[in-house]
């Protein structure tokens, strides 16, 4: 039996689909942080037989859960405080995305203004679909 300790402040990301835990590691730029993070893959889990949890010891603020909710609205999110869950938050796909996705057309006039925000907006809330706000470009599912 694997015993990974607790943590005093930060947040458990439970409920990742098996073998996800390092793309959501990287979509959320937890190596660039300096604080302690325990992935954990291939957990047993009752409803989906196995799955990831990640464990990180830092703010919660730092969190990103509009890229969080885009990779997967279905992740729980714990907050620790004190070694005890003080919270339980609920991800919803955001209406605008804001600098988290990149439009890929190239006749987009992001790729053409530099400086000029990546802004997308929630067009299909069923099917998950984003739109650029400027070309109207869909995103196709993968960040950069």
């Amino acid at each position: 039996m694997l015993n990974v300790g607790k943590i005093e402040e930060g947040f458990v990301l439970d409920h990742i689909p098996a073998g996800r835990s390092m793309e959501i590691y990287r979509y959320l730029h937890l190596d660039k942080l300096d604080c302690q993070v325990a992935i954990i893959r291939n957990a047993r889990s009752g409803k989906l037989g196995k799955k990831d949890i990640l464990k990180v010891e830092c703010d919660i603020d730092i969190l990103n859960l509009d890229v969080l909710a885009i990779l997967d609205d279905k992740i729980t999110v714990n907050v620790i405080k004190n070694a005890e869950i003080v919270e339980k938050r609920e991800l919803v796909l955001p209406e605008k995305i804001n600098g988290v996705i990149k439009c890929k057309n190239p006749r987009c006039i992001t790729s053409i203004e530099q400086g000029l925000p990546h802004i997308f907006k929630l067009t299909d809330a069923n099917k998950r679909i984003y739109r650029c706000i400027y070309c109207e470009e869909k995103f196709n599912g993968r960040f950069e």
